[in-house]
């Protein structure tokens, strides 16, 4: 039902053609006239759901034609991540629940870690004098690698329903332009989008993107450079503050907590009569994980010698832990289907 109506909406959109300069999906919308399943998926992954086309429409409700761009693209988008999900009936548990599987997941963990904390012998230095480096390696390549293979699977099905040809320097360069600067959640304006208000362009919401998507990159740097360190120059952990591992986490997780806070925020003044409300809760539950994870790695690291060390790094480590599994499930998903709807469409 989904797509039948998304086809009917992009259609009259084509003929409208009113907003074709506010951002990618209306120049992709013009260049067809027929749209199969395949192509209303991708302008549904292309969508960023700002919001400016729907309060610069003049076939909403009350008209006839009754447009709700936004809200229909957000319905096709969140069932073709369900559907090109693996397994997929973990992603339809997720966005259902999406707070309480969260949570759950995530003190399942930090109770496993002190589990395997209270029975290791201690020793090391910093947080492994609380859980071994090996024990962490032994916990966390599992937790990486199975949703690394979920996604890889996921994005190659999206991928093959949309007509993805071969790549080149060219289209990948325009995709992580697009992504680097947020070009479409600056509206055709340049002043932002509409979705605090109708009434009102803001870029905030891709000022908290970019702090989002710039922290988590640096949160991941520091885990990349930690790990060279350790293996390459057999300088194990912990590092001084003034070491790349420490500038650039820090760095990171205050990025992080700011964009996902202000996410949040934005989230909760937002109209949801415009997004899919059947998966309200799995988003927010997506947000609120990773500002759990950049918020508590930085209280674990102002209080690292406090005698509370050992649960806060289990809480820690268990977020960490929920986050990385739940992945393939979560709106950390439309990062991958945003990247891949960018690049097909720099292929048109």
């Amino acid at each position: 039902m989904s797509i039948k109506e998304a086809g009917r909406q992009i259609e009259i959109c084509n003929a409208c053609r009113y907003c074709e300069g506010l951002c990618s999906v209306f120049p992709a919308i013009n260049r067809n006239r027929v749209f199969a399943e395949g192509e209303i998926i991708q302008l549904a992954n292309l969508c960023h759901n700002c919001r400016g086309c729907y309060y610069a429409c003049q076939y909403t409700e009350p008209h006839e034609f009754a447009l709700n761009l936004p809200q229909i693209l957000a319905e096709v988008r969140q069932d073709s991540w369900q559907n090109y999900a693996w397994p997929g009936s973990f992603a339809k548990a997720f966005q259902r629940s999406g707070v309480a599987i969260g949570l759950m997941v995530m003190v399942c963990f930090t109770l496993l870690i002190w589990f395997i904390k209270s029975i290791e012998p201690q020793g090391g230095e910093g947080f492994y004098a609380v859980l071994s480096h090996n024990a962490m390696v032994a916990i966390f390549i599992p937790a990486f690698m199975l949703p690394l293979v979920s996604v890889v699977i996921s994005v190659r099905k999206y991928w093959r329903a949309t007509g993805g040809e071969k790549l080149t320097f060219s289209h990948c360069l325009a995709a992580f332009k697009s992504i680097a600067n947020m070009k479409n959640l600056a509206g055709g304006h340049g002043d932002g989008c509409n979705f605090e208000d109708e009434d009102r362009f803001s870029n905030a919401r891709r000022w908290f993107h970019q702090a989002t998507m710039v922290g988590f990159l640096l949160c991941f740097a520091a885990t990349s450079v930690a790990t060279i360190m350790h293996y390459g120059f057999d300088w194990p952990a912990p590092y001084p503050l003034f070491s790349m591992p420490k500038l650039l986490g820090l760095t990171g997780g205050l990025m992080l907590s700011a964009g996902t806070l202000g996410l949040a925020v934005l989230k909760l003044k937002a109209d949801k009569e415009l997004s899919d409300k059947t998966v309200w809760g799995g988003e927010m539950g997506f947000v609120l994980l990773l500002f759990l994870v950049s918020t508590t790695g930085l209280v674990l690291y102002a209080l690292a010698e406090s005698d509370w060390l050992p649960e806060l790094l289990a809480i820690h480590l268990g977020s960490v832990l929920a986050f990385f599994l739940l992945t393939p499930y979560s709106k950390m998903m439309h990062g991958f289907y945003r990247l891949a709807a960018l690049l097909r469409d720099a292929q048109s």
